[in-house]
């Protein structure tokens, strides 16, 4: 499922037009970005947890020469589900 299909899910659960639908995916996903980015963990109860996991730096390989290659400590975003939804997945 991509974006668009994804709004389009959420408009026909939730009984709303398209432009109000396709807003409030919108604003839920720019919400969530902004508090990964401040460094803030995202709990939605039932559905599961965004965090922040640090990266440290450390040596990589180069597949195509085996040449060794420093990799820069970053940032990652992590996803946990929770409970409900890997209840939900799991039901047959």
């Amino acid at each position: 499922m991509n974006k668009t299909q994804f709004i389009s899910a959420v408009q026909k659960k939730a009984g709303v037009d398209a432009k109000t639908a396709d807003a409030v995916v919108n604003a839920a996903i720019a919400v969530i970005q902004a508090s990964l980015k401040k460094g803030e963990k995202v709990q939605v109860t039932g559905f599961g947890t965004f965090d922040v996991r640090k990266r440290g730096a450390r040596t990589g390989k180069n597949p195509r020469t085996g040449e060794a290659v420093k990799i820069k400590a970053s940032k990652a975003v992590a996803f946990k589900a929770g409970q409900t939804l890997k209840n939900a997945v799991n039901k047959k």
